[in-house]
């Protein structure tokens, strides 16, 4: 008798692309009994994982002070009670600047998850590793560092023309050509290209001076640019083909690779080659107008807070929120860092592991509302004056020469009341501040875009 797709799903097999070649195996060799038991062993999927009945209890480490940021708390913590019935999730916070990043259940901007052996791409998003770096040039003036990194940075779409890359190391163009996930042409050809590269956004690189010493510090904040974007990508459709045998009950945002796999231990080598070269596009920048200015830097420290950090079996998924414990930075020279607005200090803080903040502080200001929501509420001014306003005693620049109303300081939550709950929380304590002098942002740059452009030229016809 023949064996059937409808014969092995009797026998408890849920339907599979290895059915096809398992049927032609089994009826071109007349397996049955204990001969087509045997077979059908490697095939045998584990048992469906169940979402937790209740969400794991989390920390709340926020307040509002008003019906608008009452609003917000509450979808952060609707969101974070659905995230955190997932099956791999044992613990979980929020900061100051939470806020929603997505369907309910996706975990929030300002959120931490804790998960036990599991990495879940989607807690750390196609920006992986956004990250900060600072560097102290010392009594430089405010205004040539400034004058000089906008002369050797790049915001916006894609990457460098060929002449103005910078070079792509050779050990760690090997790192990527040895992890399958990071070793194809487009992915190689990113990392070439998209070194020095800052994008758009809320990303920035701010010139100002330290509130204690006086010497002038440049910060850039960024992620991993298109190479980071692609592993997600693949990390997302690895993640959605355990989801689907695993655990199904999971949303989609939620699937994760399981780390003792060959998959998940690859993916956490790529998150950490990820890592190194987002950490050198922070150096190319810095070392360029180091260059530039003929200065040699006094210090330098880093740190990520859009990433997944390893503690034992544990995974702590950290989306926007900046690591304290120094077991989760390998190379840790220096305090953290976590900018506010344009219009506000840097904070530089220090702080201890506890069980409220599980290792980490907030990672800015965070957003009440969603960009469309905060255009509207400036309506009936024009950019210009908005941004007059806003920037007063600054030099604050647009890269793309287009003001973006979304991302001045208007738009972000109130800085001394994030500044407040940080103490009142125990999110780390304030060493030193970094002053604001100016900054550069990508701004508009849609709105220049070549096929806009383009599109005009062809309605003006």
């Amino acid at each position: 008798m023949k064996t059937t797709g409808n014969t092995l799903i009797e026998l408890g097999f849920r339907p599979g692309k290895w059915f096809t070649e398992a049927l032609d195996h089994i009826n071109q060799n007349n397996l049955e009994g204990e001969a087509l038991t045997s077979y059908l062993e490697q095939f045998k999927s584990p048992p469906i994982i169940d979402l937790h009945e209740e969400a794991v209890p989390f920390t709340i480490n926020i307040e509002a002070n008003n019906d608008l940021e009452q609003e917000n708390v509450d979808s952060v913590i609707k969101t974070m009670s659905t995230l955190l019935k997932t099956p791999t999730i044992v613990n979980g916070a929020i900061m100051p600047d939470a806020c929603p990043a997505g369907p309910n259940g996706t975990i929030p901007v300002g959120g931490v998850a804790v998960t036990k052996n599991a990495i879940h791409p989607g807690m750390h998003s196609a920006d992986i590793c956004c990250s900060v770096m600072l560097t102290n040039f010392g009594d430089a003036d405010p205004k040539a560092v400034l004058d000089a990194a906008h002369a050797n940075t790049h915001f916006g779409p894609g990457g460098r023309s060929r002449e103005d890359q910078y070079r792509f190391p050779d050990a760690l163009r090997t790192s990527f050509e040895n992890n399958f996930y990071l070793n194809n042409d487009r992915i190689l050809g990113m990392a070439r290209t998209h070194l020095g590269t800052q994008g758009d956004g809320n990303h920035f690189l701010f010139v100002g001076k330290s509130k204690k010493t006086g010497d002038t510090m440049l910060i850039t904040h960024h992620g991993s640019r298109g190479p980071g974007a692609m592993l997600y990508k693949k990390g997302m459709q690895i993640a959605e083909r355990f989801r689907k045998e695993l655990s199904p009950a999971t949303l989609k945002q939620n699937a994760w690779i399981p780390y003792e796999t060959e998959e998940g231990k690859t993916y956490w080598e790529a998150l950490q080659i990820i890592r190194d070269w987002t950490k050198l596009n922070h150096e190319c920048i810095h070392n360029a107008t180091l260059n530039k200015l003929g200065v040699e830097a006094k210090d330098r420290y880093w740190n990520e807070h859009n990433f997944v950090f390893k503690d034992g079996d544990l995974f702590y998924h950290a989306k926007g929120a900046t690591p304290l414990d120094p077991k989760f930075m390998p190379d840790i020279t220096g305090p953290r860092l976590i900018p506010l607005n344009m219009s506000e200090p840097v904070l530089i803080v220090e702080g201890n592991t506890t069980k409220a903040n599980l290792g980490f502080a907030p990672h800015g200001a965070g957003r009440n509302l969603s960009r469309t929501q905060h255009r509207k509420s400036k309506e009936g001014k024009t950019f210009e004056e908005i941004f007059n306003e806003e920037t007063q005693g600054l030099d604050v620049r647009f890269f793309s020469k287009e003001i973006d109303i979304t991302e001045l300081p208007s738009a972000y939550k109130n800085a001394e009341s994030v500044r407040e709950q940080m103490e009142t929380y125990g999110l780390g304590t304030v060493i030193d501040e970094v002053l604001p002098y100016g900054c550069i942002m990508a701004g508009d740059w849609q709105k220049n875009a070549p096929w806009k452009n383009r599109r005009r030229k062809r309605k003006n016809k």
